[in-house]
């Protein structure tokens, strides 16, 4: 199947038909976007531009690329993009009405809520709550050639947020138990067989969803009469300057939609951040250096925005390697991107994967160069949604400042008492068919600092 045209504009609109090769209906372009989506977006972009349609997942889905499209589609000023539809699709059964799935009025009142559980203060004691955990974790590694980078995050992060985020004690059994649910739920999002055969991806994700409610229900009658430090507390207390507050329903609709946007981020973050430091070890140095310079073996709230190499290196971390691949919206009204016709009913992606990655809006775009991002250059600058991987808009993360802080108090933990390494030619393998992760785990040669 050649070139065709998504939709035909209506007459005299002036606006273009959306163009691109669908591929087999249904089946359509999904197996080469999840394995190579750089190669598809980059042939995609010179074949059609920046607005283009194919067949992904089972819908007919339109690819917008590059920071002119994301910022037509994030911002929404004529409401035709709604997140609840198209995440649903995807994470709907697993993430019930987690924020990002819900739209409009009703997502800027729970937004106001959840804001209560991420403002300055609330902030501050989570970083508190967390500095020993993340002490806790690192120190337990066990230096060795072929430590696995990914999968000791993992657990780290996972910890951390049933620690802070719950504040709920569990034992080993249990934690991996409730890492092993996030886990099958994340993963069922991207199944190619959408309907429950036991055994597959979606199957097990239903499952792990039953887990994670029973789990929350659970805890919440404890957590609604005692309070606490932790975000599962703050859900429970929060509360607009009106009165309005979360059901219990909201409060675990909630919980495990932060749970799994907490960890999961924020560990693709940290291990990106940590092959490149790997790769580039005078750019680890640096920030060790920074990090000795700060004379604190824990970080303190004041201290982060200190942090310029630290800070340089996460921003392109995540420039490389978005926690987030794509963006997704459902179309519900007949609307246009750069002067492009798309009709209701219409999938729209923005990639943030690979919009970081055009050579148009990035110079050398596949170089690890996080001076990208400092005061004289500031690359980020050439346009408002040129580096997105928090998205923006309405929807923009509640949580980012959360993981930024986050992300900076474990590495500088973590490069404090480990330098580690990888072979001269090593690149790693990186599985982009659901969040980007390694498929070896990232394995180092980890050295304990003496």
């Amino acid at each position: 199947m050649g070139t065709s045209i998504l939709a035909a504009p209506p007459e005299g609109s002036g606006l273009k038909p959306v163009r691109g090769e669908p591929g087999i209906p249904y089946i359509g372009n999904t197996l080469q976007v999840m394995r190579d989506p750089f190669g598809v977006a980059s042939k995609r972009y010179q074949q059609f531009g920046p607005v283009s349609w194919g067949w992904l997942l089972g819908q007919r889905t339109v690819t917008v690329q590059g920071p002119e499209a994301a910022e037509a589609v994030l911002v929404n000023r004529d409401k035709a993009f709604a997140n609840g539809p198209a995440w649903s699709y995807f994470i709907g059964p697993f993430f019930y009405r987690g924020i990002m799935l819900l739209d409009f009025e009703e997502h800027l009142h729970h937004r106001r809520i959840m804001q209560q559980a991420f403002n300055k203060p609330r902030l501050r004691s989570y970083m508190d709550a967390m500095a020993p955990g993340i002490s806790k974790g690192i120190d337990a590694w066990e230096p060795a050639r072929g430590f696995k980078v990914y999968d000791h995050i993992k657990q780290l992060t996972l910890d951390l947020a049933t620690d802070v985020f719950m504040g709920v004690e569990l034992d080993r059994a249990e934690a991996d138990r409730i890492n092993g649910a996030f886990v099958d739920a994340v993963r069922a999002g991207t199944a190619y067989v959408r309907f429950p055969v036991p055994g597959l991806r979606w199957h097990k994700g239903l499952k792990a969803r039953k887990v994670l409610e029973a789990f929350f229900r659970k805890h919440l009658p404890a957590k609604r009469r005692d309070g606490g430090d932790d975000l599962f507390a703050a859900l429970c207390q929060a509360e607009t300057d009106d009165g309005h507050s979360f059901t219990d329903d909201d409060v675990v609709n909630h919980m495990i939609f932060a749970l799994m946007a907490a960890h999961d981020t924020t560990t693709i973050t940290l291990t990106t951040m940590a092959y490149y430091l790997a790769k580039f070890p005078e750019w680890q140095e640096r920030v060790r250096d920074e990090s000795v310079a700060l004379g604190k073996p824990v970080l303190e709230f004041d201290d982060l925005d200190g942090l310029e190499a630290i800070d340089m290196v996460m921003k392109e971390a995540t420039r490389l390697v978005s926690p987030v691949p794509a963006l997704p919206r459902r179309v519900v009204k007949d609307t246009s991107v750069l002067g492009f016709h798309i009709p209701a009913g219409t999938t729209v992606v923005v990639p943030s994967l690979t919009n970081h990655h055009i050579p148009e809006w990035w110079p050398d775009p596949e170089r690890f160069d996080p001076e990208r991002f400092a005061a004289d250059r500031r690359e980020d600058k050439i346009h408002k949604y040129a580096w997105a991987p928090f998205g923006g808009g309405a929807h923009k993360c509640i949580g980012l400042h959360f993981a930024g802080m986050q992300v900076k108090s474990i590495l500088h933990q973590l490069i404090l008492r480990y330098r580690w390494s990888v072979p001269a030619r090593y690149e790693w393998p990186l599985d982009t068919t659901s969040l980007p992760s390694p498929k070896d785990g990232l394995p180092v040669k980890l050295e304990l600092i003496r």
